[in-house]
């Protein structure tokens, strides 16, 4: 994901969003395992593809159907079916610890291939890892209607919003970089190139992004507003505080987003768990489509008008995750609409 907030970051979140709930609907109506490799082997395909893009168009269509293949690839609805309760919100979780590997994976491979090799090797090698989950593999009835029949709508509406917060989740990650040109007179913003002290600065943000293992509806709130209490020190802008402050941002917000991750599947039941789960990436691609005009061109007028928005987001986010109807800690999870909340 890193090197999508530098090359095409619109048209990946744009096919990103498109798909999920497509890859949902496949996932369950022909299986998740089925839904699963058919948008890794996507992935794979165009992410191959756009490292020999001929010119910078090509580049771009080419990243947005990667976009639209990695929608279906956060497969929280399978893993979540075969295990207890009591391991769930843990095990889950760790989906985000390695995302957040990842992330770091993709900032050292940065670091080491773009100076030397070039953008086209640093896409290839970001390919490795889905080489790696197709080389170990060789999973129907969702409908959109029901995640809005009486027992759901609400919850539905209010996860759409949470999940649309990813909006917070990608203005943070793009918010990093944007900073760290800046270094002190964030005042007067302009593109500069990365050192490698910020490089470091970068890597230990990303690092922050390991989420604990808290709750479900209240541990949502607390990240959310404790990202937005994190968020308050950046308007001085003063040097390492932006590093330990980000930092702990970071780590707030992306273990309010796992958390989130873990409650959808837990809600809804499975003849519309991984439609709901596609539905809720979707609003969270929306977010992330939205955050760039954020994070990089109202940053460059205001740094506090920003600021102040992701803020304000990760408030009423925080809120929204208290109201939510339904606590999911210790719940099995339900086969059909019909059984008992």
């Amino acid at each position: 994901m890193m090197i999508l907030s530098i090359l095409a970051p619109e048209l990946h979140f744009i096919g990103t969003g498109l798909s999920s709930p497509i890859w949902g609907n496949v996932s369950d109506k022909y299986g998740r395992r089925v839904g699963l490799i058919t948008c890794m082997c996507w992935t794979l395909y165009y992410g191959l593809l756009s490292a020999f893009a001929p010119v910078y168009g090509w580049l771009l269509v080419l990243r947005g159907l990667v976009g639209f293949g990695i929608g279906g690839a956060p497969q929280v609805t399978m893993y979540s079916e075969f295990l207890p309760a009591k391991a769930r919100g843990i095990s889950i979780m760790m989906i985000g610890a390695f995302w957040a590997i990842g992330a770091v994976f993709e900032v050292l491979l940065a670091f080491w291939i773009m100076p030397t090799l070039g953008w086209r090797w640093l896409l290839g090698l970001s390919t490795l890892p889905v080489v790696i989950f197709l080389s170990f593999s060789f999973i129907g009835r969702g409908r959109i209607k029901d995640l809005f029949s009486p027992q759901y709508w609400r919850t539905t509406l209010l996860l759409w919003f949470i999940f649309s917060n990813a909006f917070s989740y990608y203005g943070i990650v793009l918010l990093t970089t944007e900073l760290f040109q800046a270094g002190d007179s964030c005042g007067s913003l302009e593109c500069k190139l990365l050192t490698s002290a910020d490089y470091k600065d970068l890597l230990w943000t990303t690092l922050a992004e390991f989420p604990d293992r808290i709750g479900r509806k209240k541990s949502m709130t607390l990240c959310f507003f404790m990202f937005s209490l994190c968020i308050l020190p950046l308007y001085a802008c003063i040097g390492i505080a932006l590093t330990i402050f980000i930092f702990i941002a970071r780590a707030f917000i992306s273990g309010g987003y796992q958390v989130a991750f873990v409650y959808t599947p837990e809600v809804f039941p499975t003849e519309n768990r991984a439609l709901a789960m596609g539905t809720c990436s979707a609003m969270a691609r929306l977010g992330a489509l939205i955050t760039p005009f954020v994070a990089q061109v109202m940053l460059r007028k205001s740094v506090y008008l920003t600021l102040s928005m992701y803020c304000g987001c990760c408030l009423l986010a925080g809120i929204t995750a208290l109201i939510l109807p339904i606590e999911t800690l210790g719940r099995s999870l339900q086969e059909s609409n019909t059984e008992t909340k």
